[in-house]
């Protein structure tokens, strides 16, 4: 599917044939051929590629939720044309503290799937497509007349490959660490723990949602600060990629989604998933129980607190080894969390990465002088991911 150029003939990284364009579905299907031979270990490919268009029709990807980019030369026809490069987009509800106090509700822009195709690289294409791309997305979706479209601020991604290719971009990469945790095989006796099903997790994302605004109009330092909103179709996107990859992989999915302690007020709750990324006896093939939000309500470094969170983590210890996952982890934890986690004397492991799953956000602001080393990141965790 599309022609292949000779090298001799490709087109310089800078040349003003090179534009972003939208794939036919033809082209979709081929690029998700190229990378699967790098993301799709898990599954067969068959499976995979039914993945990646199922993606595309859950509720956050539906409404042009998600929109697939690629870099194409223009002088060539679609379904006949290279594809040096590609990615997609997902559009999330933000909210963004302005310098100056004011609370918006804004869209932002989550990238993922930047893949260069192996016939084309070392030739900057990839570059040259974010590059592009970034000018896009200020304005992308923007829509004037609809409350909470009416701006886009940033955009952000997860790199794979270090901190200096997206920064030198314009994508600054922010704290990126974890806790893991080891498998706890076997059942848990933890009477006290409620197991989260998806039916509990819509009045806890609002719930949720509703504390962060109160703790943004609180924020007290002049600075912008943004909060990726981890609203139910946010979570749901997760879940939905989990129930797929599981019921490939096992025949069925998890009813667990996450678990939660106590009253309101004063609970602990978790909202957990489960990711694979190779075969399930390979011994480096990653797959993680993920801890995509973790929420204590008093945000109080107490006894009651810390059994809570072993009651939690010791669940998903428990989930992680009865699904083949290799740990569980809990991305950017506060430092009340992580005194949390020390007092529980669970067996962990701080891990600060920096080549993998860097967040790296773009900042596009509300004045000129506003600069992305200005921005506060908060609720920066695993629900984010995309």
């Amino acid at each position: 599917m599309g022609s292949q150029i000779p090298a001799t003939a490709l087109p310089d990284r800078d040349s003003h044939s090179l534009r972003l364009s939208h794939p036919t579905y033809q082209e979709k299907v081929a690029t998700w051929l190229l990378n699967s031979k790098s993301w799709g270990s898990a599954l067969d490919l068959d499976s995979y590629l039914e993945r990646e268009e199922y993606l595309t029709k859950v509720p956050l990807a539906r409404n042009d939720g998600v929109t697939h980019w690629i870099l194409v030369d223009t002088t060539a026809s679609p379904d006949d044309r290279a594809i040096y490069a590609s990615c997609e987009s997902l559009r999330k509800r933000s909210l963004v503290r302005t310098a100056e106090g004011k609370l918006k509700e804004v869209i932002c822009h989550g990238i993922g799937s930047v893949f260069a195709n192996p016939k084309y690289r070392g030739k900057g294409y990839a570059g040259r497509m974010l590059k592009d791309l970034a000018l896009v997305l200020r304005t992308w979706q923007i829509e004037k007349n609809v409350s909470g479209r009416e701006e886009c601020m940033f955009s952000f991604l997860y790199s794979d490959i270090g901190k200096n290719f997206y920064a030198n971009m314009g994508w600054q990469p922010f704290p990126s660490s974890h806790i893991s945790f080891p498998l706890v095989a076997g059942a848990v006796d933890n009477g006290h723990v409620k197991p989260l099903v998806c039916e509990d997790l819509l009045a806890l994302c609002e719930f949720d949602e509703e504390n962060i605004r109160k703790s943004l109009q609180n924020v007290k330092n002049e600075r912008p600060h943004v909060y990726l909103v981890p609203d139910y179709e946010v979570m749901q996107w997760h879940h939905l990629r989990e129930d797929f990859m599981t019921g490939k992989l096992f025949g069925k999915s998890p009813t667990t989604k996450g678990a939660i302690v106590g009253e309101e007020g004063s609970r602990v709750w978790a909202i957990w998933t489960r990711a694979y990324y190779g075969p399930l006896d390979g011994a480096e093939s990653g797959n993680t129980l993920y801890i995509l939000r973790l929420i204590v309500e008093d945000e109080q470094v107490n006894e009651a607190n810390t059994q809570a969170l072993k009651s939690i983590l010791e669940l998903a210890q428990a989930e992680a080894a009865e699904w083949r996952c290799q740990h569980v982890a809990l991305w950017n934890p506060t430092e009340n969390v992580k005194g949390l986690v020390g007092n529980t004397k669970l067996d962990h492991e701080s891990v600060d990465r920096q080549s993998d799953s860097i967040a790296s956000l773009m900042w596009y602001g509300s004045k000129d002088h506003e600069k992305v080393d200005d921005v506060e990141w908060l609720g920066n965790e695993k629900y984010g991911w995309c």
